[in-house]
């Protein structure tokens, strides 16, 4: 697309995109007593404004059922989790057995871990992107220490070629390669956090089973954010969060996939509660496991009932929307609008450095600037400005602008406001 840089221009964009009217369905803070331009949906989504009533919904069915509301009236609670099943397939490109949302990210990471790390001989090793987000790191550093191992032994990271920000697909194939006879693990985000490169989940996951390991992606800033296909990958397991691009609440409720080739075979080694027993025997409270097919079969506990009738609401919108491709689309528009205007900003360019793919396959919804001097200030001047974007140590200011909330408009005034703070 030929873009301009003029505020016409951007409104024009408006006025086509068949999204622009999903941003009267959100909440916006307010800064100056005026909406701020949120740009920060890959720390934390909006408030849909239907989630109230959702949660409204369970809340009256507590006050007039109480206990009965697990197995009374509309859409009881016992199986609440599977009305959210049929949208998150098709978010993530899985069968619905393959897909359960419960538990929180780093939870799920966990059980996920118990299960498809699993450590013998010389294949111990756990393969890993340098900089994951921390909690990944915290979790496969003690998960190896649980199995005797020195983290430092065998936690593989891969990091960018000197003088380079992201990792190149080559790079990170030729270590899988490398280290393929020890390999128990490929654990990746898919999208990396701090740069906001899309990993090539396929070729990861392919590359990972010819060395004969398995494989496993953190997905917190992919879903939502572009589009998956999970199950055709043959990727052995993933988690996610909702609470970024999935708009689903502080906190709130997480995802896991598990392909359906582990899914079906109750002979793998897991963490059990009584909600992944099978459902039919569930209350005759007998001893012995016996998991429910799918990914339903790492359950734990009871369903989380009002975060997942916030996540309802927000995955409604989703289908609404038009769905992951629907998203995608627009989203490529809109980022690739926010790189040109970054780069035809010329004030200051000695300052800012985009650390993100230029490659709109190779990103989701975000562009990370690395701030050469002056980070906190910037960052500062954007917020007092009323734009709201993340900052991460020691020098990086994300901005993520999402296609189900955010114009085409506010990213021509966002690039204006950043013009002003760097003439500044």
């Amino acid at each position: 697309m030929n873009y301009q840089n003029t505020l016409a221009f951007a409104q024009e964009l408006d006025r086509q995109d068949p999204l622009y009217h999903f941003r009267d369905r959100f909440y916006f803070p307010q800064v100056n007593k005026q909406d701020a331009i949120y740009f920060c949906g890959n720390s934390l989504g909006l408030q849909p404004k239907s989630a109230q009533m959702y949660i409204d919904n369970e809340m009256y069915k507590w006050a007039n059922l109480a206990v009965e509301g697990h197995f009374k009236g509309e859409e009881p609670w016992f199986n609440y989790h599977e009305l959210l099943a049929p949208a998150t397939a098709r978010m993530v490109g899985a069968k619905e057995s393959e897909v359960v949302v419960m538990n929180q990210l780093t939870v799920n990471l966990h059980l996920m871990l118990v299960s498809f790390y699993r450590p013998e001989g010389k294949r111990f090793k756990i393969m890993t992107e340098a900089g994951a987000f921390p909690s990944d790191q915290y979790a496969l550093e003690t998960q190896v220490k649980f199995h005797g191992y020195n983290p430092d032994e065998a936690i593989v990271e891969l990091f960018p070629r000197e003088g380079e920000h992201t990792l190149r697909t080559e790079d990170i194939l030729q270590s899988i390669k490398q280290h393929g006879e020890e390999l128990a693990l490929v654990m990746m985000g898919g999208i990396n956090y701090y740069t906001g490169q899309v990993f090539d989940m396929a070729a990861i996951t392919k590359a990972g089973h010819e060395a004969g390991a398995l494989v496993g992606f953190d997905l917190a800033h992919a879903a939502g954010n572009v589009p998956l296909y999970l199950h055709d990958w043959g990727v052995d397991f993933a988690v996610w969060c909702t609470y970024k691009y999935l708009n689903s609440g502080p906190g709130g409720t997480s995802g896991v996939f598990v392909h359906e080739r582990h899914g079906n075979d109750p002979g793998i080694p897991r963490f059990a509660g009584w909600w992944g027993h099978d459902a039919d025997v569930r209350f005759q409270m007998k001893k012995g496991f016996i998991p429910m097919q799918g990914a339903a079969g790492w359950q734990l506990s009871n369903a989380q009932i009002l975060p997942m009738a916030v996540h309802r609401a927000a995955l409604e919108l989703v289908d609404e929307a038009g769905g992951m491709e629907a998203l995608r689309a627009k989203s490529e528009k809109l980022t690739g609008y926010l790189e040109y205007l970054i780069n035809d900003v010329h004030v200051g360019k000695e300052v800012l450095e985009m650390i993100t793919p230029t490659d709109p396959q190779a990103r989701g919804c975000q562009i990370s600037l690395l701030v050469k001097r002056d980070s906190r200030l910037l960052f500062n001047k954007l917020m007092e400005a009323g734009i709201i974007v993340d900052y991460r140590e020691p020098n990086v200011i994300r901005v993520a602008p999402t296609p189900l909330y955010n114009s085409f408009e506010e990213v021509y005034r966002f690039s204006e406001i950043l013009h002003q703070c760097l003439e500044r």
